[in-house]
Order: C-alpha cells, then structure tokens, then sequence
C-alpha cells in the first residue's frame, strides 16, 4: 500500500507563461513554488496541483502522483509486487533504480492497468 502524504494532479501545458497567468491570476491560486518547467500551486487547505511544459507533441503525461516520505521504499515494495516502472535512459527524467532526480525531488512513473500513467514524487 502506498502511504501518500497527499495525492497531486498533474497538468500538462505547452505554454508555461499562459499557464501561470491562467491558474495563478485568473484562478486566483497560491504558488508554492516554481521550477523552469513547472509551478505547484495550492487548492484550498490541502490539495494541490501541479502545471507542468511539455512539447505540444507528448502523447501521454502523468495524470497524478503520490507525494511520499521514502520513495526507495515505495519504488521497492511495489516492484516487488509486480509493477512495471517506466524507465529513461537520457534528458531530464533520466532514471537511476526508476528513479530520477528532478531538481531537489524525486520522481518514479509507472502505469495503471488501462495505461494511465502515475507517478510517486519524494521532496
């Protein structure tokens, strides 16, 4: 089982700037903070969101993740169960053990059974 300290969506924009000015001026919400190729935002108390860039050309896209305490552990146990993560060998989410480093978290990826993408996120 996945002890998820909050589960995020995740949103995919092939215009970070337009984005930023929809969710955070037009919607009114609170930036908690901002990567070059991304902004979290909270919504309401407890949930959040995440606006990511991406090429207009990306066919698929994490549609929510996991935030947890200690993702080798999670990576570990659910591998153990038979999940299948999505690894990369170069760019930005190049994995290391399904892991890859995104600045100053972490992330792994992984699909549902009807192809979904989902992703567990550390920091």
């Amino acid at each position: 089982m996945i002890s998820a300290t909050m589960v995020v969506a995740t949103i995919p924009v092939t215009d970070l700037e337009r984005a930023k000015e929809f969710y955070g001026g037009i919607l009114g919400l609170t930036v908690l903070w901002e990567t070059p190729v991304g902004v979290r935002y909270r919504c309401g108390s407890v949930s959040e969101i995440s606006v990511f860039k991406r090429p207009p050309t990306a066919t698929e896209h994490t549609l929510a993740h996991f935030e947890v305490d200690d993702i080798e552990a999670v990576v570990g146990d659910l591998a153990a169960k038979g999940v299948e993560f999505l690894d990369y060998t170069e760019g930005p989410l190049a994995t290391t053990g399904h892991i890859a480093q995104l600045g100053p978290a972490r992330g792994a990826w992984f699909r549902d059974p009807d192809g979904n993408t989902l992703g567990i996120r550390q920091g």
